[in-house]
C-alpha cells in the first residue's frame, strides 16, 4: 500500500452529512491531545495532513483522508472537558452516527497515551468497540516520553490493564522516533486487503 498517497478528502460535523460507505474505512480513536493527528501524519508520512494542536479538542469534525483504495477516518478526540454539554451531545451524535451507519469499518486505532492508566472514557470506548464486534488494535502513543524502566513498568502494566481483550494487539508508538509505525500499517494494509 503507497502511504504517501493519502490525500485530505473532506470533514463532516453532522452524522446527516456522511457520505454512504464505498471503500473499506480505518477509523483512529482516541481523547484528545493523546496524539492522534501526529499517528495518522506519520504513518502517512506527512508533515501536516492531519491537523495537530496544541489545543485538546480541535478536532470537532470526522476528517476523511482517500488514497489506495481506502480511507482513514480521523474520529473527533473525546473526554476533553472544557466544552460545552451541546457541543459533547454534538460528538456522541457524530460518533454514534459514524459507527451505527453501516459503515465498511475494516478497523478501528485505539489510541492511549502509553505514559498513563487509560481514561474512563478510553474504557467506555474500547468496551464499545468489543461490544459491536468492531475489529481493533491499540496504540500506545507517546512511548518516547518515558525512560527505559518507566516504559517497561507501563508496558507491563497496561498489557495487565488490557489482558481481558485476549489477542487484542498492544503497539508502542512515537511520533517521534517512529516506533510502532510500520506494524501499525502492516496491520493498515492487512485489514483493508480483508
Amino acid at each position: 500500500m503507497n502511504f504517501n498517497s493519502f490525500d485530505f478528502e473532506a470533514s463532516y460535523g453532522t452524522s446527516a452529512q456522511l457520505p454512504a460507505s464505498d471503500l473499506p474505512e480505518i477509523a483512529f480513536a482516541g481523547r484528545s491531545n493523546v496524539g492522534k493527528s501526529s499517528l495518522l501524519n506519520k504513518v502517512l508520512n506527512r508533515k501536516s495532513l492531519a491537523r495537530v494542536s496544541s489545543v485538546p479538542g480541535k478536532t470537532v469534525t470526522i476528517n476523511f483522508f482517500k488514497g489506495d483504495g481506502i480511507r482513514l477516518v480521523d474520529l473527533p478526540g473525546y473526554g476533553y472537558a472544557k466544552v460545552s454539554r451541546s457541543e459533547k451531545d454534538r460528538w456522541a451524535e457524530l460518533m454514534e452516527g459514524y459507527f451505527k451507519s453501516q459503515r465498511n469499518i475494516r478497523l478501528v486505532v485505539q489510541l492511549v497515551d502509553m505514559r498513563h492508566k487509560p481514561t474512563k472514557d478510553d474504557l467506555t470506548m474500547i468496551n464499545f468497540l468489543v461490544e459491536t464486534g468492531c475489529p481493533f488494535i491499540i496504540a500506545m502513543t507517546k512511548s518516547d516520553k518515558l525512560n527505559k524502566g518507566k516504559y517497561k513498568a507501563q508496558l507491563e502494566a497496561l498489557s495487565r490493564e488490557f489482558e481481558y481483550l485476549g489477542d487484542i494487539k498492544l503497539i508502542p508508538f512515537s511520533a517521534l522516533n517512529g516506533e510502532g509505525t510500520d506494524e501499525i500499517r502492516k496491520i493498515i494494509e492487512q485489514s483493508a486487503n480483508n
